[in-house]
């Protein structure tokens, strides 16, 4: 897929991308990211667009955004109109496709939680509609112990059972292990690079992958750009801005991409809820992140309940720092005499579609309650993408809510299609 360039795509590229396709070495007066930024707030005052740099009164324009930026150092950077036509060729012969803010395309998480330091372009491979689907993001060093990487392979393939998209930053280590463990259970998979997109765009290991939906691939540097320190710590906002909620694996303490990603999520953005390994080894970073506000991951035994780790809101003012270290153990695979009550930590001794008190249930017991009310209250039979829309969550925590109000005889499944609906013990709380 190669989505059309509109005119703002087309001059955003060509003040800030390399377009290195077909060359060395990218021109030295690209804008940088503050100044692209300073740029675009300087034309939505005039209640002007980047498309108008390339009109027929552009030159005027010019002049004016000479009072913050070299005008001609501008022109000479628009000018770049016969490079971007090879290099979106050369693209688009490798089934890459690229967004702008500009673009309706463009992910709605990335602008909504990064606002203006969303990236002006991205760059990705697959199905682009996919970015907006939420999941669970797990990072961790790019030095882990087989038994690490064992454990979040484990993860991986529970999260695909669970139908949760696993998001991570596709470097050697954890993150391959999470995506390679999502992809062996059949799951979907995002993987946000900040570095040669194009050679893992046509890797033969993801081929088959994207061409089935599975993965999507990322980046908001230039598909062909090397390796870089600063590209691969700033991509991590992005991997947190798409997920729901996140798993820190391992970290080194007080240094690398993993632990600076999580201390600015902690410290700055708080876009997610920041869960850290709870099992095996203590480690000093982990440590030093609960310390900072992360929560200690609840090992989830079953695809409903790493549902609802991921799609609860972290309780505010949690303490969490004196959480028990546990013996290293992979998340045990579902089995079918796992009882739903697991999941709680405080099981529900009553049911009743009544008004439900939530004094001394756990966070997550207490967002069931409601969502319980919710339902059997509602005046219609409701489809499970009706409900996740209702409720603001994903498609996955939706059926998984469902699925239990059936089970715990609140709700009746209506087929063809397929529906919910109180149960009729309950009385005519549904109009047919």
């Amino acid at each position: 897929m190669m989505l059309p360039l509109s005119p703002n795509t087309q001059a955003i590229l060509l003040l800030t991308a390399p377009l290195i396709a077909g060359r060395k070495q990218p021109s030295s007066e690209l804008l940088t990211p503050s100044e692209y930024k300073r740029l675009a707030q300087f034309l939505r005052d005039r209640q002007r667009q980047p498309a108008d740099l390339l009109s027929s009164g552009a030159n005027e324009l010019l002049r004016e955004c000479g009072e913050i930026l070299d005008g001609a150092r501008l022109a000479r950077l628009l000018g770049r109109g016969f490079l971007l036509s090879q290099a979106v060729e050369h693209w688009r012969a490798r089934a890459i496709w690229l967004v702008s803010r500009a673009d309706a395309e463009y992910p709605s998480r990335l602008k909504t939680r990064l606002r203006d330091g969303a990236p002006p372009i991205l760059y990705g491979c697959g199905d682009v509609a996919a970015l907006d689907a939420g999941g669970l993001a797990v990072v961790g060093s790019r030095r882990a112990d087989s038994a690490l990487v064992e454990y979040t392979e484990t993860v991986g393939r529970l999260a695909a059972t669970a139908g949760c998209a696993l998001i991570s930053g596709g470097a050697r280590g954890i993150d391959q292990a999470a995506m390679r463990g999502t992809l062996e259970g059949g799951g979907n998979v995002i993987g946000v690079l900040a570095d040669q997109l194009e050679r893992q765009a046509l890797s033969a290991d993801h081929r088959e992958v994207l061409m089935d939906g599975r993965m999507v691939l990322i980046s908001p540097y230039d598909p062909s750009a090397g390796f870089n320190v600063g590209h691969a710590m700033q991509r991590n906002k992005l991997v947190y801005a798409l997920a729901d909620a996140a798993l820190v694996v391992c970290s080194d303490y007080g240094k690398g991409g993993t632990w600076a990603g999580a201390v600015e999520q902690l410290d700055k953005l708080r876009l997610v809820p920041i869960y850290v390994r709870s099992n095996g080894a203590s480690e000093e970073a982990l440590e030093a992140l609960l310390r900072k506000g992360a929560l200690s991951w609840p090992n989830p035994a079953t695809p409903d309940a790493l549902v609802e780790a991921v799609t609860t809101p972290a309780p505010k003012g949690l303490s969490v720092g004196d959480q028990a270290i546990l013996p290293l153990e992979s998340p045990s695979p579902p089995s079918a005499s796992t009882s739903d009550d697991q999941i709680e930590d405080t099981p529900e001794q009553e049911i009743r579609p009544s008004p439900i008190a939530t004094t001394n249930l756990t966070p997550a017991a207490e967002l069931f309650a409601k969502v319980r009310e919710l339902a059997v209250r509602t005046k219609m039979p409701v489809t499970d993408t009706e409900m996740a829309e209702e409720l603001q969550v994903s498609k996955g925590q939706a059926k998984a809510w469902l699925r239990r109000l059936v089970e715990e005889g609140m709700l009746e499944k209506l087929s063809k299609p397929t529906r919910y609906r109180p149960a009729s013990s309950l009385g005519p709380l549904f109009d047919k």
